[in-house]
């Protein structure tokens, strides 16, 4: 073997390695970007996405390790060339799939897990395999040339983790905001099929040119056909969408139907905000909220602050209520701020500011005082643990003015009120009063409840009486559909905590009871739709 020939393979053996390794992670971080449309932003997918890409590692460390005792590099060419066909392939095969899940999930979609996660061992599959064969073909061909082995093999080693090391941060911080998921995709596979056309070419002659040629399809292929919108259709069949994009946090939907609008994040089925012209009602969840002066002994609200403000349906309700009120609403994605002034007409409401940030942060930071502090931040099916326990809550009232008080927005099922309880129970260590109001959920499987922390020991006959008596029209018919519904918190159950807030394991628990259809003991009253 001449030199030249010898720094040939050099060259393809190290640079394999380090491709590898670059597309292993790149292709990982791209998935979920491209699954959180549609499945959330899930533990249990992250879990599903990392759990099976090192599956397919292994198994592809396994079967390069038996090719190795050939100690030939011909091949890593044509297996770094096809894994970059199917790295490329990846946002057409899913797209049918995802779709069918979609409308299968928002007729039942308890079943999301079991979709996501046979979704995800699909799609990776044969690229992650692949890739998981070229660093045992690499020691292989190294070792049969009388390297040491145990050197060799912390070379790639070292190697492949710092492809690694850059596949976890150019996707994240260049390539995805710049290109878009589907592109992102498409320059990952491109780019490995282009390096196996070259390298196979400088290795095999003319018997490496197919693997060129077949970077022409790609790059003949529409522009068209890497963008348009991602999900061009509403989960319910009624609405039509409107506008769309991607965030660092969320796949951003609005939805219009009927002169309506609607809040879709992410996979879509809770509605986050709705907003129609001279609204007073909104006919959901977010009416509860302005029952605040019927437990607050009939006095009206005058700050507000909201974390989770989503398009901001509650500072509309409160200000078509009370005027008068000033709110600060504190929203995590400044994309979902922006799509809230353009279509939800955010700049209609007087007298607010809407901050993006952390809820948590901004309490901590600021020494502004409220009369009711809102709490609706919701990464469906989760919400943040930081915003649920008692050390949260604390906090919140510590920013709370005389007989200010605390409501949360918190899901459960028909049968399973455990979120809901834990969320009474930890606030109860909180505050001296809890009440829960149940929103009646007509039939549907998943609703929402609504838990108020009271500094003030205000009996519930009082707050009954509020809710009759109070000037405001807006009350008044709330508290018709809610009176029937309100009850104290139960004893406390899970005592949530900065050091152990078990929220994903209650939700999933929720999810599993809801498939067996098993009832919990401290069941509640329910509500209509699909948790928020």
């Amino acid at each position: 073997m001449n030199r030249t020939t010898e720094r040939v393979e050099a060259w393809v053996a190290w640079s394999a390695v380090a491709w590898a390794g670059f597309l292993a992670l790149a292709v990982e971080l791209s998935l979920s970007r491209l699954l959180r449309p549609w499945f959330g932003d899930m533990l249990f997918l992250w879990a599903a996405i990392i759990g099976f890409v090192l599956l397919y590692l292994a198994l592809g460390n396994f079967l390069g390790g038996r090719l190795a005792q050939r100690g030939e590099l011909t091949g890593v060419p044509v297996i770094l060339g096809v894994a970059g066909l199917a790295i490329y392939g990846i946002p057409w095969i899913t797209h049918p799939l995802l779709a069918a899940a979609q409308r299968s999930m928002h007729a039942y979609h308890l079943t999301l897990p079991l979709v996501a996660l046979l979704v995800t061992f699909l799609l990776l599959a044969l690229p992650l395999t692949l890739l998981g064969m070229i660093s045992p073909l690499v020691i292989g061909y190294w070792t049969r040339r009388g390297r040491d082995g145990g050197d060799i093999a912390g070379r790639v080693l070292a190697l492949s983790t710092l492809g690694s090391l850059v596949g976890s941060f150019l996707p994240v911080f260049w390539m995805l905001p710049l290109w878009g998921t589907r592109r992102t995709f498409a320059l990952l596979g491109a780019g490995a099929l282009l390096w196996g056309g070259i390298t196979g070419v400088a290795l095999l002659g003319r018997r490496g040119l197919p693997l060129l040629l077949l970077l022409l399809p790609l790059l003949l292929s529409p522009p068209s056909a890497l963008s348009g919108p991602i999900k061009p259709f509403d989960p319910t069949g009624r609405g039509r969408v409107v506008y769309e994009t991607e965030s660092q946090y969320n796949y951003i939907q609005v939805v219009e139907w009927k002169g309506e609008r609607w809040l879709r994040l992410n996979e879509g089925e809770g509605i986050h905000s709705v907003w129609r012209p001279h609204m007073t009602l909104s006919d959901g969840i977010w009416d509860y909220f302005l029952l605040a002066p019927a437990f607050r002994g009939g006095r009206l609200p005058r700050r507000l602050l909201v974390i989770g403000l989503a398009g901001g349906t509650i500072p509309t309700l409160y200000a078509h209520a009370f005027p008068a009120v000033e709110t600060v609403g504190v929203e995590l994605d400044p994309a979902v701020i922006d799509v809230a002034y353009r279509f939800f007409h955010l700049g209609d409401i007087p007298h607010l500011r809407a901050v993006a940030g952390d809820g948590r942060v901004y309490a901590r930071q600021t020494d502004a005082r409220f009369d009711v502090i809102v709490l609706d931040a919701y990464r469906p099916p989760y919400i943040p643990f930081h915003l649920t326990t008692v050390e949260f809550f604390r906090l919140l009232r510590e920013r709370l003015r005389p007989h200010g008080i605390v409501m949360v927005n918190a899901a459960r099922t028909a049968r399973d009120t455990r979120l809901v309880h834990a969320l009474s129970s930890t606030m109860r260590r909180v505050f001296p009063r809890v009440y829960i109001v149940d929103e009646p959920l007509n039939g549907a499987l998943w609703g929402n409840s609504v838990v108020v922390g009271l500094q003030d020991a205000v009996a519930r006959k009082d707050i009954l009486r509020e809710m009759d008596r109070c000037a405001v029209p807006q009350v008044r018919l709330v508290g018709q559909r809610a009176k029937d519904h309100l009850r104290p918190a139960p004893p406390p159950t899970l005592i949530l905590t900065d050091d152990r807030a078990p929220i994903e394991q209650i939700v999933h628990g929720i999810i599993w009871s809801s498939l067996v259809g098993r009832e919990d003991p401290l069941r509640g009253p329910g509500k209509r739709g699909p948790a928020r």
